[in-house]
């Protein structure tokens, strides 16, 4: 009974102020736990996208191997629209056969939230189930790379070939501005896109506050253009 006296004793002397301050100390402990476990998440997210494209801009490559080096454009046997459907013509290079679904992994960006449609696209049928979309807007004067000979680009490094669909907003999945909500467009929006030269890149899209940034090339500042030349 003795030994237990000092420490019943240092019980006694705890006033509510000090658990106030021991309550605040765990909080403020678990928030920047609770935000580090975020930031992982994220972080994790992000590689994985980007992880996607590259194995996706490889697939392009390996489509255009076997096609003269000319790159996925406009065919009769699509359903839809190039820069979608374009995963029909690749998708067998990536080693996916059958019909496309919402299985289809490689094609999922895990941030995904759609845009008009109640689903993400990855979700959607109407998107042939998946985020990123091909640089093959061919509405005219639209600037794209659609059944181009790759050698034909002149400048590959800074050439897009296939992205999140973000980058044609813009937008930004990873790192959005305004939270899960699809507008407004706004320029420096964080796209996960590939060039043609093989690499992959969290890029900033440029926006000019009126046109939807895939109509045109971006000012000079920026690292990126949707045209081959």
């Amino acid at each position: 009974m003795h030994t237990r006296r000092p420490f019943l004793g240092r019980l006694r002397g705890v006033t509510g102020t000090d658990l106030l301050v021991l309550i605040s100390v765990l909080s403020v402990l678990a928030a920047l736990l609770t935000a580090r476990q975020a930031s992982v998440r994220q972080k994790s997210r992000l590689l994985r996208c980007t992880a996607n494209l590259q194995q996706i801009n490889a697939a392009v490559h390996g489509f255009c191997g076997d096609h003269n080096q000319t790159l996925p454009g406009p065919s009769a046997e699509l359903q839809g629209n190039l820069w979608w459907w374009y995963k029909e013509q690749v998708k067998g290079y990536a080693n996916l056969k059958g019909p496309s679904s919402t299985n289809d992994a490689l094609f999922a960006c895990p941030d995904d939230r759609g845009y008009s449609d109640p689903v993400p696209f990855c979700r959607s049928e109407r998107f042939d189930f998946s985020s990123y979309v091909f640089n093959g807007v061919t509405l005219p004067g639209m600037p794209n790379i659609a059944g181009r000979d790759v050698a034909s680009v002149r400048t590959p490094q800074r050439t897009l070939l296939v992205m999140e669909w973000t980058a044609h907003a813009p937008l930004s999945w990873h790192h959005s501005k305004t939270g899960q909500r699809n507008m407004p467009f706004y320029s420096d929006a964080e796209s996960v896109v590939g060039f043609l030269d093989g690499h992959v890149s969290l890029t900033k899209i440029y926006y000019d506050g009126y046109n939807a940034a895939f109509t045109r090339d971006p000012i000079d500042a920026y690292e990126y253009k949707y045209s081959g030349d």
